[in-house]
């Protein structure tokens, strides 16, 4: 029999007795899958937590799941090609739950001759042998004999994005903390405000023209009641509004709203912000991706254009103290370049060997740093492993520290539209976190970058980042 090729049994052919089976594996996806598809999000199939206090105490597939696969038999097997599903009896008799080895079978019961009429028994067992669905389907049975070359379904893959959950959880676990909101004079700004204060994540400040700032909820559609609203003449006005009450510890977190990111920087390294470290600022993306195992931090895709050496080091310092303050103890930092080893001819290489010899000699501190690193070989253990690198950080990395703003901006920017990646954008170096959003980022990624400035505003020990 050709298994690339369906072929189906007429009405004449069949013979009550026949029976045809498929077997099936029930995995976390196909439950998820399930979900999405038909809009289902009952707790009892999705949420481990909400099911271990549910009636059979833990995740169960659908019914309807384990009904699908009865269609599949029909359609696919007995009788196949050409029949018309009319009606089903089912009925559930045992939950079906990941893992479980479901076996479907159809078998027929009786044949009515006129409209090709046949009632299949449908039965779904599990690995025990013991039932989980019984039933009477009936279907019009084809009249003519079909043999069709099987459809190449699609490569489907889910993305999950609970990398940064942990942390999310316990920013939301603690009170609520001040955070100026510059400038929020358009819808997004307006409902981003709303949703980290709806989310117990901050307080907003709206600081900026007062009837922009209303002009802006209305087109929003939004109620600004319960929102502080701190009115000044423009833009520049209230970038230096917001950084005064921060350096006055008046707001812990500063949040651009829809000024241009640099007018609000300027503003904050100026000589007399009162908001500047001996640390050079730079930005960090906190990235989500479902494919890579563990949460991953990108560094620095939006402020230090052509970093120097020194810069290189605080913008390194900066994610490592960042990863500390999320209860990471010692995170694996890889210097990307174009190749793994030093060419005097790409100055990215000499510089990720410097930082790695300014690690090694505690000039940068709490992270084991290594580079240069190829980005495969940094996330890659395959990767890594074909080419013979032996590093204590290739293949594993937490933190990628890119060559420059460019590389950082691309890199970022095609795992977020490429790889389904999340990321949570946040400024450090500055006495407060600065949170950058734009108007394209996600609700998820915007309380996940309020969550992380909340949690480097005002750290206490967390657990360690899922990993």
């Amino acid at each position: 029999m050709d298994v690339a090729r369906l072929k189906n049994r007429t009405f004449d052919e069949i013979q009550v007795g026949d029976e045809a089976s498929l077997v099936h594996v029930v995995g976390r996806d196909d439950i998820a899958l399930f979900a999405a598809v038909s809009g289902d999000e009952n707790p009892a199939h999705l949420d481990v937590n909400y099911a271990s206090a549910d009636m059979f105490g833990h995740i169960v597939a659908h019914g309807m799941w384990t009904g699908a696969l009865v269609s599949a038999v029909l359609g696919t097997k007995l009788p196949g090609p050409g029949t018309v599903y009319l009606g089903q009896d089912l009925k559930f008799l045992k939950p079906v739950t990941p893992g479980d080895t479901i076996t479907a079978t159809v078998t027929v019961r009786e044949k009515r001759s006129g409209k090709r009429i046949v009632l299949l028994d449908t039965v779904c067992t599990n690995q025990r042998g013991d039932k989980v669905l019984s039933g009477i389907a009936t279907v019009m049975a084809p009249d003519k004999a079909v043999e069709w070359p099987r459809t190449k379904l699609p490569d489907i893959s889910i993305r999950r994005h609970d990398r940064y959950d942990a942390f999310v959880m316990e920013a939301r676990s603690r009170p609520a903390i001040s955070a100026a909101i510059v400038h929020p004079c358009s819808p997004e700004a307006i409902l981003g405000a709303i949703e980290v204060r709806d989310e117990g994540l901050l307080e907003p400040l709206l600081i900026g023209p007062e009837m922009k700032i209303r002009a802006a909820a209305e087109a929003a559609h939004a109620s600004l009641d319960g929102l502080r609203i701190e009115s000044v003449a423009h833009s520049h006005a209230a970038a230096a509004r917001a950084i005064e009450l921060a350096a006055t510890g008046k707001v812990s977190v500063l949040v651009k709203g829809s000024l241009h990111t640099d007018e609000l920087l300027e503003a904050v390294v100026a000589s007399d912000s009162g908001l500047r470290t001996e640390r050079r600022m730079s930005h960090i993306y906190a990235m989500d991706i479902p494919a890579y195992a563990k949460p991953l931090i990108v560094t620095d895709a939006a402020i230090n254009i052509r970093p120097t050496l020194e810069h290189k080091r605080d913008i390194c310092q900066n994610a490592i103290d960042l990863l500390h303050r999320l209860g990471m103890e010692e995170p694996l930092v890889a210097v990307l370049a174009a190749v793994e080893t030093v060419n005097s001819k790409m100055p990215s290489t000499l510089d990720a060997a410097a930082l790695t010899v300014m690690a090694a000699r505690g000039q940068i501190t709490g992270a084991k740093v290594d580079g240069p690193l190829a980005f495969d070989n940094a996330i890659s253990p395959d990767a890594a492993r074909t080419k013979g690198i032996i590093s204590p950080v290739a293949g594993q990395a937490d933190i990628l520290l890119v060559p420059d703003l460019e590389a950082g901006n691309m890199l970022a920017k095609q795992l977020i539209y490429f790889a389904g990646a999340i990321a949570a954008g946040l400024v450090l170096g500055a006495r407060v976190p600065i949170v950058l959003t734009s108007r394209s980022d996600s609700l998820k990624a915007r309380i996940a970058s309020a969550a992380l400035a909340k949690l480097v505003a005002a750290p206490r020990p967390v657990k360690s980042l899922p990993s």
